[in-house]
């Protein structure tokens, strides 16, 4: 008799974008391959393994041989620098807790397209809706939603009710007269 096969019922990636977001366990990964290095393996067996190319694997090896269990934690990454200086985010922020008004915009809220255009304008750097975003997130402003107000709202009720199609005592006298 034959023994039952298990199966994994989420895709590969899925698995392994939720192994990364753990820190513990990719350190634990890295020190076990710096452990099986220390056994005598070669990078280059360990590469398909890990998912990785041979130079990490030494590079894991190197940093521990460095630092230690704590050179294999993640670093920070750095990114590509910011077109926009301190000076120049703290104007944008100024701006955008007053009036759009005051820029010479003729909107009464701040949107995603006026703050690139008050941007693009003073500054010369052009910027996508997701950068505007990030530029305001790390102001520490979050961009919300203007709720309207139709001031027509209030009689709307009235108007509804005028526009109903209900019998009138007259179409009502007349549906009896027919019949």
């Amino acid at each position: 008799m034959s023994k039952i096969r298990v199966k994994v019922f989420a895709d590969c990636e899925t698995i392994k974008s939720q192994l990364r977001k753990d820190e513990k366990f990719s350190q634990g990964v890295r020190l076990y391959a710096v452990y099986q290095i220390a056994l005598g393996k070669k990078a280059e067996e360990l590469e398909e393994l890990y998912h990785t190319s041979h130079k990490s694997i030494c590079n894991w090896v190197h940093r521990y041989n460095a630092e230690g269990v704590e050179g294999l934690k993640d670093r920070p990454r750095s990114g590509r620098r910011s077109r926009l200086d301190a000076a120049q985010k703290k104007k944008i922020k100024e701006a955008v807790l007053q009036s759009p008004t005051l820029e010479n915009f003729s909107s009464g809220v701040w949107t995603w397209a006026l703050v690139g255009e008050y941007i693009r304008c003073n500054f010369g750097v052009s910027y996508r809706k997701v950068q505007i975003y990030n530029i305001l997130h790390s102001s520490g402003l979050s961009c919300q939603k203007g709720k309207g107000y139709f001031p027509e709202a209030a009689n709307r009720e009235e108007q509804i009710e005028r526009i109903k199609k209900t019998p009138t005592s007259r179409s009502i006298k007349r549906s009896i007269v027919r019949e």
